[in-house]
This record gives structure tokens, sequence and C-alpha cells, in this order.
């Protein structure tokens, strides 16, 4: 009895396995429980345990009803009350039991627990309704199947750079497609000021690989350090191979980020590595994340030196560090001032996080400017410093990363020079002529 189109369910395995990579076997396997399952409702019992035998090369079906050699160890009778508070015994079911004496007149070497099946009526129509369930049951297990190869692939790529394209847009979350799977960009792990238009390609980091109640999970990121680190890792050898090494990196995403690196070989510059010829490679990495600033410093044993690398590019004059606080005190410059700190806070807050230690910042004179905590969360600005680093870029210097990536614009003072110049010439040229 063929009751399935043979020809279209092949081809429909065979592209099964090559697309999405499910086996036949799981398909076949899904497809025998759902028939048993759709039996076992329109002609069965519920406590029955139905088998079903599907052939994929003829399409005939055979069903049977299992049963499970028993005796009275295993079982008591329908009646009978259990002996004792510890007896765990099962009651007799004659749907799903048979004795052991009565298992061994059809099958002389029949065992406890073995699974003995008697075949049963071959049904031509199985209802609309057992069709149903049988649909359900297999596209539920193709589902299963699907799941289980998609966590198989992408958990072995979990902390890895995946690229994809923006599908769609639900309550600031980014459903990207990575091609057998839909994963999901959250708001909060966004950069912010970035905007994506659906279709556009995005790289991101594949942060973690979970079961979910409807499939696979697969929660990307942009903005935690660890994307950094894999950007780099894609442009710079020394550091996929691991002769650079990132000690820490911290970010501020869309804005700065720092990222401390050290090398064990004496003739490689961990920093121009990461920097490239004329600051190519870092300038690839800066372009990915949309213009996030990157200050790359040298990672260094000696608190006292870390901290002045951490936070460059001001130039420190003297570092004194209170090992009991975990706290460095760190003396700069008038000039140098506004470059420590940063605008807002920002640079003094990255470079503590970047070491874990405590910086107060104070002028040549020994007056605190601003201090912070060695996590980075509580920033103290000095006043009159705060008002000085939040003018405009043209009446204070902005702080600067340790690489150089991008050509700032003619500032607006050079813009108004030229104008007022062309202004006056225009007047001597009018003057002239009304002389004349």
């Amino acid at each position: 009895m063929a009751l399935l189109d043979i020809k279209a369910l092949n081809i429909a395995l065979d592209e099964l396995q090559e697309e999405k990579g499910i086996s036949r076997e799981s398909v076949l396997e899904a497809i025998e429980t759902a028939l048993a399952t759709a039996y076992r409702r329109e002609y069965g019992k519920r406590s029955q345990i139905i088998r079903a035998n599907f052939d994929p090369q003829t399409g005939d079906i055979d069903f049977r009803q299992a049963k499970i050699v028993v005796d009275k160890t295993l079982v008591r009778d329908e009646d009978e009350e259990p002996s004792a508070e510890d007896d765990d015994r099962s009651r007799f079911n004659p749907e799903q039991h048979i004795m052991l004496e009565d298992a061994k007149k059809m099958k002389t070497d029949a065992e406890l627990d073995e699974e003995i099946s008697f075949p049963l009526e071959t049904k031509e129509d199985f209802g609309r309704i057992a069709a149903q369930a049988a649909k359900q049951v297999i596209l539920q297990k193709i589902r299963e199947a699907e799941r289980g190869s998609i966590l198989e692939e992408y958990g072995e790529r979990e902390g890895e750079i995946v690229t994809g394209h923006v599908q769609r847009f639900e309550r600031g979350n980014l459903f990207i497609d990575l091609g057998r799977a839909t994963a999901i960009l959250p708001y909060d792990e966004q950069i912010p000021g970035e905007r994506y238009r659906q279709g556009e390609r995005v790289r991101c980091l594949l942060l973690k690989v979970d079961e979910g109640a409807r499939g696979a999970f697969l929660k990307l990121s942009r903005s935690h350090p660890r994307f950094l680190t894999k950007l780099f890792e894609a442009e710079v050898p020394e550091l996929a191979q691991g002769v650079v090494e990132v000690k820490a990196i911290v970010r501020e995403p869309g804005s700065r980020a720092k990222i401390a690196v050290f090398s064990e070989d004496d003739h490689i510059d961990p920093v121009g590595s990461l920097v490239g010829q004329r600051g190519v490679r870092v300038a690839v990495v800066t372009s990915e994340l949309g213009g996030e600033k990157i200050d790359i410093v040298e990672w260094s044993e000696n608190p006292a030196e870390f901290v002045e690398e951490a936070l460059k590019p001001a130039e420190v004059l003297d570092i004194e560090l209170d090992e009991g606080e975990q706290r460095a005190v760190v003396q700069v410059t008038e000039d140098q001032q506004s470059l420590a700190i940063g605008r807002g806070g920002q640079n003094v807050r990255l470079a503590a996080r970047l070491t874990g230690w405590k910086i107060d910042i104070r002028s040549a004179g020994g007056e605190e400017v601003a201090k912070a905590d060695e996590k980075g969360e509580e920033v103290e600005i000095a006043e009159q410093l705060e008002e000085k680093t939040d003018t405009p870029a043209e009446e204070a210097p902005e702080t600067e990363p340790a690489v150089e990536t991008e050509v700032e614009a003619p500032s607006d003072e050079t813009e108004e020079t030229a104008e007022s110049a062309e202004e006056k010439a225009a007047e001597e040229d009018s003057e002239e002529k009304k002389a004349e």
C-alpha cells in the first residue's frame, strides 16, 4: 500500500539533506513516528504502543502493536494494590504488557523487558484529522532536526565574527539573516548612532548560541570588546598567530576604545603591528566601527608604566602609586590636562577601566583636577577644567587618539579669515573704480 508520493518524498529528503543538513534517516524516523501517532488516534487506543515501518522505496507502511515482556516482579495485577510503600511495580496493562509465560508461547527465547510486536490491520484512509496530525508531527521533527543542525554548526563558531544581511527591524532589535539561520542583534548590543537599511551587509560577533523555545537562539553583538579584538585578528597576522597578545581592552562603543597589547618577542613592536604601515590596519578597523577612535598602548607589568601608557595621548610628568588603595596619582602640565582627562572625562575613565587602578589627575602645582575610580564609573572633574574641556574644538584641544586615523577638516576660524580677506579685496576694488 503506497500512501505517499514516493518520488516527491525522495526529492524532498535530498533537498533537506543538501540545503539544511538534515539527514534522510532523521526525517524518515519523524515520518514513522507521525504515522504511528495518527494510526493510534484514529484506530487504536491511547495506551497502545504503535510502531510504523515505512519503506521509502515502495511507500508501503507496516503497522504493529508492541508489548513489553514482564512478570510478577515487574508488574502487579490490574486489581492488586501495592504490597508496601516501596512497591514501585507498575499496574499490568494488557495493551502494553505481555506476561513472560505467554510470550514464550510465541517466541521460545523471549526475555524480560523485551519488546514483542503484533501486526495490525492496514488502513487505506487515515482521515483528515489523522493526516493533519501526521503533518504536524513531521514538521515538528524536521524543526527539531534543523535546530540541532544549526546548534551544532554555529555552536562551534561562538565568539567568532559572522556576516549576514539585515532582514527586519523589531522594537529596536535587528534580525540578521546568516544564511541557514536568523540571528538577533539586540538594541543594547548595537553601536550607538549606527543606522541600518534592510538588506545591508553587517558583520557582528556571534556572542551566544543557545536552544530557545522556538528553535536555535543566536545572539549577536557589535558593542562587545571581543568584537574589536576579532576585527584586529582579521587584519593583524601577528595577533592571529599569538605573537602579539591583547592583555586588556575597554570600549565606549561608537566613541572611543583603548586596547593594551604585549609581545614576548623583543623583535616585534606590538603597537606597530596593530597600527600597520601608515596606519592602514587600524584604519580598516576604525572604518568598520563607524569612526570609533582607538588608542593602542603597550601593556606593562609595571603599574606606573602601564598607567602612563593608558593615559596617552597625554604626556605625564610624574606618577605616585598607592598600592594599598590601588590608586595612581598622576601629575601633568597645564597644557596636557585636557588631553589626560578627555572630553567629559572619557580618557581618564577608560584608562582607569583598562588598568584597574583609581587614577587622580593633578596639575604641576599639585592641585587635583580630576579623579576616576578603578571601574571608570565615577569621574570627578574640577569645575574650571570641566568648562575648559566642554569648549568647542577650535578653542580647546580635543582629546586625540594615540593612533591618528582621520584627517581633520579646516577649522571655522580658517574659513572666516579667508572670507574676510575676500571681502576686503572686493572693497578695495570698488574704491579704485570710484576714484577713476
